[in-house]
């Protein structure tokens, strides 16, 4: 109805995946090629942050920030768009960054081809399957309204992830004895929450609904051990997906367990922090080409998060090893020593939830010394916990940080609804 070529999308997609491996390298330097080209020439924006008038090889091509895109749409936009005619969202701002980006809408038809394609591996069908859907929902009435009625037309019943309490969970399993669901998507924190309440009831969701074929978890960073916590307590695989709202779905974990990154309409590379590109199994920034949007340039593209392409990466068929966090989820310690914000995640997890008693926590560095771990729990953190948590830090960072410990009812979300684990206020 709004005019996106969902069948011709799911054509070109096909098409692209019959390719043998040297056909499929001819294909991606073509496409690259043609992409930066048509971008000189018909995106001023573009032209600006190019500098020289032609392409000439993909090394000289510049890396884009999400700061160049802060600037309005209308003069990011390629010539031969408007607003009228593509597709307009916004990202999330999770980053740090928010912005307000385009796709030209074969991009976007091709977008959600690729996800009916990753989605197909699990025998999920986005016209037919039902969605159990743990995610934000605007709060405004117009906004509300609106997301509920995109749900029924999508086939998904959405659950708030703004209230995680016992009492709303007790309706959320009420919801699933008498609906068929066939998977749950959504946020990772809120999804495990949930498991965490079915495993305090002793209960098995798939139990209570057999017609659950799988979990796909998204947003947030998703630990092993909670993984092995929610195929526990839900009886069926949890799926780990990798997007971004901008650009497509970047990875998304296949029926052998693999992170399978999306060749077919990105271009994943890792780079240091000169810019040089980094050979499979070295850590660096994440950056991304989308391959098709022509209104609008993504190429080269810093998403802000730092990752690794495992060795086992072929051009065709690359596989992310790792997402280790977001460039700004750094820590910067007394010493000068860098940490990534993810490292006093892990090092906290094991110890706070040993005994089921923490429910959540994020962890907030104050100043280059201070760091804040917000929880929430049945009961206060003992003395002893505390002093093991301040020794395990110390061990793995650095001697001498200030560790304030602050116990809430619930954790502040975004409005979104997603969970920011570890943030800097430097």
């Amino acid at each position: 109805m709004n005019g996106f070529p969902i069948k011709e999308a799911r054509s070109v997609l096909s098409s692209i995946q019959n390719l043998n491996e040297v056909e499929f390298q001819n294909y991606l330097e073509k496409q690259k090629e043609q992409l930066v080209n048509f971008h000189l020439k018909h995106n001023p924006f573009y032209k600006s942050i190019f500098k020289t008038s032609k392409f000439l090889t993909w090394d000289a091509v510049p890396i884009m920030t999400k700061s160049d895109l802060q600037q309005p749409l209308v003069d990011r936009l390629s010539e031969v768009f408007s607003p009228k005619n593509v597709y307009v969202n916004k990202t999330s701002g999770s980053s740090g960054d928010p912005f307000v980006f385009a796709k030209d809408k074969f991009c976007h038809a091709l977008t959600w081809s690729v996800i009916q394609d990753r989605f197909g591996w699990f025998d999920l069908d986005f016209n037919s399957s039902l969605q159990a859907r743990f995610y934000g929902i605007p709060l405004d009435k117009k906004g509300y309204y609106k997301e509920r009625f995109k749900d029924a037309l999508s086939r998904r019943f959405r659950f708030s992830v703004y209230d995680l309490s016992d009492a709303a969970f007790e309706k959320h399993l009420k919801k699933f004895k008498n609906t068929n669901f066939d998977y749950i998507n959504g946020y990772t924190s809120s999804i495990v929450q949930f498991a965490k309440f079915l495993e305090q009831k002793e209960l098995v969701l798939k139990t209570i609904c057999p017609t659950l074929k799988a979990c796909v978890v998204t947003s947030e960073m998703l630990f092993e051990n909670d993984k092995h916590l929610m195929e526990k307590q839900f009886g069926i695989p949890v799926i780990n997906e990798y997007g971004a709202s901008e650009l497509d779905l970047i990875a998304f974990q296949n029926p052998k367990d693999e992170w399978t990154v999306n060749s077919e309409t990105l271009f994943v590379e890792i780079v240091d922090e000169n810019n040089q590109v980094l050979p499979y199994g070295e850590e660096g920034r994440v950056i991304i080409t989308s391959l098709y949007n022509k209104a609008h340039p993504f190429i080269r593209y810093d998403i802000g998060d730092i990752g690794i392409l495992s060795k086992e990466s072929t051009l065709q068929k690359p596989q992310l090893q790792k997402l280790i966090g977001r460039t700004n989820d750094i820590a910067i310690l007394p010493s000068g020593k860098k940490a990534a914000g993810l490292t006093f995640y892990y090092i906290t997890k094991s110890i706070v939830e040993d005994d089921g008693n923490v429910k959540e926590f994020i962890i907030e560095q104050l100043d280059p010394q201070t760091f804040k771990i917000i929880y929430v729990s049945t009961v206060k953190l003992s003395d002893k916990q505390i002093g093991i948590i301040i020794k395990e830090m110390e061990k793995y960072l650095e001697k001498g940080l200030s560790i304030i410990f602050e116990r809430q009812s619930q954790l502040k979300r975004s409005k979104s609804g997603k969970l920011k684990q570890f943030s800097s206020l430097l």
